[in-house]
């Protein structure tokens, strides 16, 4: 489904990617892991469109996404999650669903908008709320919810525990569980590596720019560097 090759981005003089390449099959949820600066937020920006890599390429379904707009790449059916959820803080719940839906003109979107209340039953009870003054767990489950508006058949997710209480932070990964099993490919950039593992079938760490380790994420989360590095073992 998706396949990254050789990607080396740049930020001024700045080498951030230098070369990574991984795949993302049908179907799956794949996590890169990696501490502060890794360059994980680099690379679900990059492939989204919002940074332009020097060299290398990310292809769909074998077609190349290097040369099309952010929009366009939605359209394909790609949609991403920031870090920091970046919301409409001045909007509504329902109004920023419906932003989401925004390269969207068919009449399934107050069908899709029921469906994302019945994954965040939370959402559906504060729809006409001010988005900014929902609490972080409920900004997240917005994030989401509008990526979900686009209809993804690939959800990127940067960072949607961070700052979570624990207790919530195990709803938003069953909650991933959830989308994956209808049907949605997920890549998951995630620091909370045990969680991260816990949900995911394969993964990939990163290590200043570059892939450091692969496999299934059973055997990363068996592996004395990731166990010492991420999982927090001596």
């Amino acid at each position: 489904m998706l396949e990254v090759r050789d990607l080396h981005v740049y930020y001024g003089e700045i080498h951030a990617l230098k070369g990574v390449s991984f795949s993302v099959a049908e179907g799956e949820i794949v996590t890169l892991l990696g501490n502060n600066g890794a360059g994980k937020t680099t690379t679900l920006r990059a492939l989204s469109g919002l940074l332009a890599p020097r060299t290398g390429d990310v292809r769909l379904d074998q077609t190349s996404l290097l040369s099309i707009a952010p929009h366009d790449i939605v359209l394909k059916g790609i949609t991403h999650v920031p870090e920091g959820r970046r919301i409409f803080n001045r909007l509504s719940v329902t109004e920023n669903l419906e932003m989401g839906a925004y390269t969207r003109s068919d009449r399934g979107i107050g069908q899709d908008m029921e469906q994302v209340f019945a994954i965040f039953p939370r959402l559906k009870e504060r729809r006409v709320q001010v988005a900014g003054t929902l609490s972080g767990g409920e900004q997240q489950m917005l994030a989401i919810g509008r990526a979900l508006m686009a209809k993804p058949r690939l959800l990127l997710l940067d960072e949607p525990s961070m700052g979570l209480a624990p207790v919530l932070v195990e709803q938003i990964f069953e909650t991933v569980l959830t989308i994956n099993k209808q049907g949605v490919t997920i890549l998951l950039v995630e620091q909370n590596a045990a969680m991260a593992l816990s949900i995911a079938g394969r993964g990939y760490v990163l290590e200043t720019g570059r892939i450091a380790l692969e496999g299934g994420a059973a055997e990363l989360a068996d592996n004395p560097e990731v166990r010492r590095a991420y999982l927090g073992e001596a």
